[in-house]
């Protein structure tokens, strides 16, 4: 086994610093995702399967830019300002400019939900955006395994990165409700409609505004994050790799069967909060048929559900091996998916609706947030794992060597997962069936039978004897 120095932890303003990431990305990132399609299918006019057609290959070109810039970024020698984190910097102008622009696209004519230049513009400005957007997301989870190298530490990092995705998921969707909320017919809101022109003033607003955080948020990261130790260890070496090799390398991650395990469930897990994130504004609209307030009705139900049982899964998390707990919180989300069955029943009272509505999305979204809790800190310890039982001298230049790689292959499969999503849901909700409550019902049951998939994959994951989290309390 290879040794190291003192392991590094993140502790006091460093670790706040970091963790930021998830709460500055998320905002901007996470209301792109949830309201692009909306936006673009019913307001802006365009055909669903060519915003699904955008998305998808957004996510696609995503995915293979992050497995590039995974071995870019691993081959560089290390200067002055670090080796991973001046990455940052580089991606950070085009991220907030396409980020903001994508918001003030060409409109589409009223009779033409087909028109080309609309969907060139958002397909241009969806894949340049996820270019830049992968390099980010790389260097920010390819730094943890470096940073803080103990499982209590990650934890730690994990507790808290969670917490702040669940507030900025929160935030991310309380201005764009609070805008439905002011909408005189929710349920018609092209852009040549009274409620559409407000639309058009408002969205493009709060995409500026989270784009503006994310940009802060990204240099607060760069100043918290020391990467010193690259350059007063002398010991280390760094060999370059050629972007030819780069899937080659993937073959080490790939042969890792524990964590081809954990990525594959987190593929379907992907699937189903893409799903999930596509179906807020019409289940709202066209199934439940909110008016007004009764939008807020989902700020509560995130709130609550998203930070209950977020708190309940840290507390079952002490206690309890790491990979039973993951596989009981995925389980949940699977009972709950199922129970929206009911809905199909004539008939049913609005109250029984509501009730439903409130029991099986904050169990969903609350066990979807809950996640991270489980997935960082197994992810990081096989990465750190695998560094270990390499033949180098130094752990450090092992994992310098591997860690792009692995967070490059985890960010390609994730990508997978919603570009499928995308794809599923787009060509279902496209054309009449955009308003259609039955299939809105159907789609989001169908959220169980991926989250079962991803239930037996997690189950089957083996830590290591010698890991911290197989010695924990059963």
């Amino acid at each position: 086994m290879s040794t190291n120095t003192t392991p590094r932890e993140l502790h006091g303003k460093r670790l706040f610093g970091y963790s930021l990431g998830d709460l500055g990305f998320t905002l901007p990132n996470m209301f792109t995702e949830v309201f692009i399609f909306q936006y673009y299918v019913y307001t802006i006019n365009l055909n669903a399967l060519l915003v699904s057609i955008g998305v998808t290959a957004q996510l696609l070109f995503g995915a293979i830019a992050a497995i590039i810039f995974g071995v870019i970024i691993d081959n560089k020698k290390p200067g002055k300002l670090g080796k991973r984190r001046p990455f940052l910097l580089l991606s950070l102008p085009v991220w907030c400019i396409t980020t903001i622009v994508i918001w003030f696209p060409p409109l589409c004519p009223q009779d033409n939900s087909l028109y080309l230049p609309t969907a060139f513009f958002f397909w241009g400005m969806m894949m340049v955006r996820s270019i830049f957007r992968a390099l980010i997301l790389n260097v920010y989870n390819s730094m943890l395994p470096e940073q803080s190298q103990t499982l209590k530490n990650r934890e730690k990092v994990a507790s808290l990165r969670s917490a702040f995705s669940i507030l900025a998921s929160v935030i991310a969707m309380f201005l764009p409700l609070f805008v439905h909320s002011l909408l005189s017919d929710p349920s018609n809101v092209k852009w040549w409609e009274p409620s559409g022109e407000i639309m058009l003033l408002y969205i493009p607003l709060v995409g500026i505004i989270f784009t503006a955080f994310g940009l802060i948020t990204v240099i607060i990261i760069y100043i918290s994050v020391d990467e010193s130790f690259h350059n007063t260890d002398s010991n280390l070496k760094y060999q370059k790799t050629k972007i030819t090799e780069t899937f080659k390398r993937m073959s080490i991650p790939a042969k890792d069967r524990n964590f081809l395990k954990l990525i594959l469930a987190g593929f379907f897990i992907w699937v189903s909060g893409k799903i999930v994130a596509l179906l807020v504004f019409p289940f709202q609209t066209y199934l439940l048929q909110f008016q007004s307030s009764e939008f807020f009705i989902y700020i509560l139900i995130s709130i609550f559900g998203k930070f209950g049982w977020f708190f309940i899964w840290k507390k079952i998390l002490k206690r309890n091996n790491i990979v039973n707990s993951y596989s009981i919180c995925i389980l949940l989300a699977v009972i709950t998916s199922f129970i929206d069955i009911f809905y199909l029943l004539s008939g049913l009272p609005y109250g029984i609706k509501l009730v439903l509505y409130i029991v099986s999305w904050s169990t969903v979204l609350g066990s979807m947030y809950a996640y991270p809790l489980f997935s960082i800190p197994i992810m990081a310890s096989l990465v750190h794992e695998a560094a270990e039982n390499d033949k180098v001298s130094n752990i450090d230049e092992s994992m310098a060597k591997i860690s792009g790689s692995y967070y490059g292959l985890e960010s390609f499969v994730r990508s997978m997962g919603p570009a499928f999503a995308s794809l599923l849901v787009g060509s279902i909700l496209s054309g009449p069936n955009e308003e259609n409550p039955y299939v809105i019902i159907f789609l989001f049951i169908s959220l169980g039978v991926f989250y079962l998939i991803a239930f037996v994959f997690v189950k089957r994951i083996k830590l290591s004897k010698d890991s911290y989290y197989s010695k924990q309390i059963i």
